[in-house]
């Protein structure tokens, strides 16, 4: 993906930069006293997570809102790749360096990534399927998040806090379900070397959906400072966190009751 070339190597150079000042934070901060590139690196990097999130929400929004196939969904669908690959990228490259623990941080990255990555492949891939090294590397990710996802439980439940970095056992469900269901479907395209229209549509909806719902649902339930109190008493947290997920539900609905007619994105 040449076109990505220039944001992906200023992220990774970014993270080559913190990692080398040691810029270790319980957030993605330095203090004043640090070199003026290794404070220069962290703004920029914390002003692209959180610029890039914007974006990819609100785009993603877009996509998940328009006509399938139209021009204005694979717009929206573009911006939507570009900006959350940004955001996701930052969330698991500067996890490690941080004071505090961010294993769990760190593998929902990884998760949303790939996902984010698979739901593009998948939509373009275009006639008979041709197993190579990317199906294989998605199934050992997949099966990676959903070891993970184990182990982090077992830590949990074993652990004198009852968490993981903060995370108790039962929020790690989420990467066993999700790498699970995924390492299942890369595993159906090796062994049947075939992915039929619907399945291949229907594969795109829920990667692109669940990257999504990662992203939403740290926002609105795992940054509740970010909004007004009256505003967490609310249902609209809850409800803006798992959007994607109704939406999923909706377009996966329309799908097969129109028999996999759904234009690709």
């Amino acid at each position: 993906m040449p076109r990505y070339a220039v944001p992906v190597l200023t992220c990774i150079l970014a993270l080559a930069f913190l990692g080398a000042g040691a810029a270790h934070a319980a957030k993605l901060e330095v203090g004043p006293d640090a070199p003026f590139w290794i404070r220069l690196a962290t703004d920029a990097l914390l002003y692209a997570h959180i610029g890039g999130g914007a974006v990819g929400l609100v785009s993603g929004v877009a996509a998940i809102a328009t006509r399938k196939g139209r021009p204005l969904h694979r717009l929206a669908g573009q911006i939507f790749f570009v900006s959350m690959f940004i955001t996701y990228l930052i969330g698991a490259g500067v996890a490690p360096f941080l004071e505090e623990g961010q294993r769990p941080n760190f593998v929902a990255g990884i998760l949303a990534l790939y996902l984010l990555v698979t739901a593009l492949l998948t939509v373009r891939q275009r006639g008979p399927v041709r197993v190579n090294w990317r199906h294989y590397t998605g199934l050992a990710t997949a099966l990676g998040i959903t070891l993970m996802g184990v182990g982090f439980m077992y830590m949990g439940a074993n652990s004198p806090s009852g968490t993981v970095d903060g995370s108790p056992p039962q929020a790690f469900i989420l990467f066993i379900v999700a790498g699970s269901f995924a390492a299942c479907g890369e595993l159906n395209v090796i062994l049947r070397q075939a992915l039929s229209y619907t399945a291949r549509i229907s594969r795109h909806l829920w990667r692109m959906c669940f990257s999504m719902f990662i992203a939403s649902g740290s926002l609105f339930l795992g940054q509740p400072q970010m909004f007004p109190e009256g505003f967490n008493q609310t249902a609209w947290p809850f409800l803006l966190a798992f959007a994607p997920l109704i939406a999923l539900i909706v377009w996966q609905g329309l799908l097969r009751l129109r028999g996999g007619k759904l234009r690709a994105a």
